[in-house]
């Protein structure tokens, strides 16, 4: 049996501020959980890409379970968008679990990283020099249905994909960063089953207990800063966040 008194907190410190960091940016803008979480445990941590993969999922169950319900009694969330994502999105997340051994996601990530990317400076320019339109967003069901399948076959982009998309359409931010989040909890519900099957759960060792610890403490602040930023401000961040994060991404895909 494990001894209690051999646990190094220092071992998993470095994970537990990636989670709060990562958690922080995700529950107040809606994306990058998975991004920057998995862009620095590989980058900087030294995680091989699929280990920090199924961990950043496992981590995500219980992440967006708390974001969910922090957005939830702060009024964040969008019950008609909600029910438009959800089931989209978890079919996208099945197909991409089940697709991910056979799929080549290298050669899919750089187009994405740069679509991505784009996007990022699009929401950045809307929001420095347009005030934005909030209106009803029409395409919806196929954007979870995408966002999904590239979450699971590529290990992220639910958060960018979708809510980039909601917001170029003219949703209204708070709301689009509530829902999404709430929504992501069954898509890395679904996911993470499958990685829990084939890994077991030793896979809450280690850098996944740091990363669920600072990511679950971190999550009340992130629905509290949503509710508070003006649109404004928010498409501000989301396209600085989009567009560094992806930038980055991409410049590891191609050049690794």
């Amino acid at each position: 049996m494990p001894d209690p008194s051999a646990f190094d907190f220092s071992a998993i410190l470095p994970f537990i501020l990636v989670g709060f960091a990562a958690q922080s940016i995700d529950g107040a803008l809606g994306m990058a959980f998975g991004v920057i979480t998995n862009t620095m445990l590989v980058a900087l941590l030294g995680i091989p890409p699929a280990q920090a993969s199924a961990k950043v999922h496992v981590v995500e169950v219980f992440t967006t379970a708390v974001s969910g319900i922090s957005h939830l009694v702060s009024g964040n969330i969008d019950w008609p968008l909600f029910g438009r994502l959800l089931i989209p999105g978890v079919i996208g997340g099945v197909a991409g679990a089940y697709l991910l051994t056979s799929l080549d996601a290298s050669v899919v990530k750089p187009f994405v990283l740069a679509y991505l990317a784009l996007m990022g400076v699009y929401l950045l320019t809307r929001g420095l020099f347009y005030p934005p339109k909030v209106k009803r967003p029409s395409v919806v069901a196929p954007l979870g249905l995408v966002g999904g399948f590239l979450d699971a076959a590529g290990g992220g982009g639910w958060g960018p994909v979708v809510t980039s998309n909601l917001l170029v359409q003219g949703a209204e931010p708070r709301k689009v960063v509530g829902t999404v989040n709430s929504v992501e909890f069954f898509l890395t519900l679904t996911i993470s089953a499958t990685f829990i099957y084939h890994l077991g759960f030793q896979s809450f060792a280690g850098a996944t207990l740091g990363l669920l610890i600072g990511g679950v403490a971190a999550a009340p602040f992130g629905a509290i800063m949503a509710k508070r930023f003006s649109p404004k401000l928010m498409l501000v961040l989301v396209g600085i966040v989009l567009t560094a994060t992806s930038a980055f991404s991409l410049y590891r895909a191609v050049t690794g």
